[in-house]
């Protein structure tokens, strides 16, 4: 039982046990790397680029793959660096993309178990094919199903992604081609006009790029912050946390610069029971008696 493979079909990720919500665990993140690795040589377009893809090998960023393992980049990056020390694959970033390969992509996929003659093997791989097939058709109907019901639906949506690009390009620059998948994805939680407050905050702590935007948006999903209203409900949480900061501070320095009584404070002060005009009264009697004591003094 320890020899021979399975044949995991990628659309075990659209499973729902696949789908829940958690952080991966390094061994889910190795099968993950393993799945989205192309099973043949492919082509796609990345800007005005058309990039080769050979098969074993992806595309990602590191942004990516900490929103899909739930991971820090930081965790993230040792964990790649990690299956690159062991040659178990070879990673190739540059100022778009990372493209990795899978090292033994072969072991995993090989071609050489499909070629084999025997009748009864060949039988079960052209029925796990046939099935393979089949699903993917069904995923195709379903899907075809699914934009020509709400055909609506996705042109606002295009539309909308189109306008949040315009809207960094704007106010950030140019938008790198790797980040758009991201950018997609955040579109389907988020409006414009959050993606307009985050590029404020952004600006405001001197940071105006598209990575710290979609930090931003990353911690408000987290933290459930969806909306506009969420926002201004959290804003005013935050307003009045900080007021009710302010005012034990200003307290507290009251206090603190309040003179202190020492003992001698204990006793009661003679002049306590004299009124401002008895006290006035008082002084020019002392006055009066200090004159008349001069002149008696003089005469002498």
């Amino acid at each position: 039982m320890d020899k021979g493979w399975i044949k995991l079909h990628r659309s075990i990720q659209e499973h729902w046990l696949f789908q829940e919500k958690r952080t991966f665990s390094k061994f889910e993140a190795w099968v993950d790397m393993i799945m989205m690795a192309n099973h043949k040589d492919n082509k796609f377009l990345l800007g005005n680029e058309l990039i080769k893809i050979k098969r074993g090998s992806f595309i990602t960023s590191e942004l990516k793959l900490m929103d899909r393992w739930n991971w820090s980049k930081t965790k993230v990056r040792n964990f790649l660096n990690l299956l690159e020390s062991e040659s178990m694959i070879i990673k190739v970033p540059d100022s778009k993309k990372t493209t990795i390969k899978i090292v033994k992509y072969e072991l995993y996929q090989s071609e050489e178990t499909i070629e084999k003659p025997e009748k009864d093997q060949q039988k079960t791989i052209e029925e796990l094919e046939k099935n393979h097939e089949g699903t993917s058709k069904e995923l195709r109907k379903n899907t075809n199903k699914n934009v020509k019901n709400d055909k609506n639906n996705v042109c606002m949506y295009d539309e909308n992604l189109k306008n949040i690009v315009r809207l960094l390009e704007e106010n950030i620059g140019v938008i790198p081609p790797i980040l758009i998948d991201e950018i997609n994805e955040y579109s389907k939680i988020f409006d414009i006009k959050m993606f307009g407050e985050a590029i404020k905050i952004a600006a405001g702590n001197k940071s105006r790029n598209v990575p710290y935007v979609l930090g931003i948006l990353r911690n408000w999903k987290d933290d459930n912050i969806l909306t506009i209203d969420d926002l201004e409900a959290l804003r005013r949480e935050k307003e009045i946390e900080k007021q009710r900061k302010q005012q034990k501070h200003q307290y507290q320095n009251k206090q603190y610069n309040k003179p202190k009584k020492t003992r001698f404070h204990n006793f009661e002060q003679r002049t306590d029971k004299y009124s401002a005009d008895d006290l006035e009264a008082i002084a020019e009697r002392k006055r009066e008696e200090a004159l008349r004591k001069m002149r008696e003094q003089n005469q002498f």
